[in-house]
């Protein structure tokens, strides 16, 4: 089946893209496999005229005004495999089925992986959480956490420090003596016992404990996830990726075209930092840019 463009992801930067090509009256089809990166949060925050909204209900809307196009298709399934062919690309879905389009959008996202730690993973979204500026001002002057991760965990815990008493559990990590300093500077209290769990009701967070039992009052705990692709289109298409602070990043250019031409990427996968303002504006930039491509190409 042919399209001009197709969309592998149906989150907020695919879709976005999927509604400029539509509105360019080029065919396009988005790829899904229902599981948004963000899907673990109740609420999103940030994003303009939608702020507080549920992430989930955003994109139930935003799938029905693309339907809306009679140029535009969304398929439920997953993208398994993509490869270059003459005069664009064929991706082949879970299903065996394969498709070709002139021009392809990686939108798939990112998956992360969570600390082993008792009490973290239910409250993934709620009170565990990765940005302040997504979900901080709800927990404003309460005690806050940022559990080390990596060396960018400093800087997390102070940039948080701007909404709350912060206290920077290293969980038996050394710290350098510059870090040290700065965090003091910031008023970021350090923490260097191991953390044992997270104790609170169903996903609100009350305590944390220690090793040997101490516990400590917070209200939210922050940290870096490990990321990575949930999709393997990337490698296998070749583009060029990078390391990033957080995870491998999908190199693009101002119109977020990937190394491989007629190939661009957006969300997540192709940019830091990531909310859903900066996915929705990409999104944007790339299906714009495909059209384009499409028009004078």
């Amino acid at each position: 089946m042919q399209h001009d463009a197709i969309v592998v992801g149906g989150g907020f930067a695919g879709l976005a893209a999927a509604t400029y090509l539509a509105r360019g009256r080029r065919g396009v089809c988005v790829l899904d496999t229902g599981k948004p990166r963000n899907r673990f949060a109740a609420t999103s925050h940030g994003f303009l005229g939608r702020d507080g909204s549920n992430p989930r209900h955003i994109l139930v809307d935003a799938r029905a005004q693309l339907l809306a196009y009679p140029t535009a298709e969304l398929i439920d399934a997953a993208a398994s495999a993509a490869r270059i062919i003459d005069d664009g690309f064929a991706v082949t879905l879970a299903t065996g089925e394969e498709m070709t389009a002139r021009k392809l959008i990686l939108a798939f996202g990112l998956h992360d992986t969570l600390p082993d730690m008792p009490g973290l993973q239910e409250r993934w979204g709620e009170t565990v959480l990765h940005c302040p500026y997504c979900h901080g001002v709800e927990f404003s002057d309460q005690p806050l956490g940022v559990l080390y991760r990596m060396p960018m965990s400093v800087h997390q815990a102070s940039l948080i420090a701007e909404w709350g008493p912060t206290t920077l559990y290293l969980n038996g990590a050394d710290l350098a003596e510059d870090d040290t300093t700065m965090l003091a500077q910031r008023g970021v209290t350090i923490e260097p016992a191991a953390v044992a769990r997270l104790i609170g009701e169903g996903t609100s967070l009350a305590e944390i404990e220690l090793a040997g039992g101490r516990r400590r009052a917070i209200a939210a705990l922050y940290l870096a996830p490990e990321s990575s692709f949930s999709s393997p289109l990337a490698k296998q298409l070749g583009v060029v990726v990078e390391d990033g602070p957080l995870g491998q990043v999908i190199r693009t250019d101002g119109d977020k075209m990937t190394s491989v031409p007629g190939v661009y990427a957006a969300g997540d996968i192709a940019r830091m930092p990531h909310s859903v303002s900066w996915a929705v504006a990409d999104g944007v930039t790339a299906g714009v840019s495909a059209h384009r491509a499409l028009v004078f190409g």
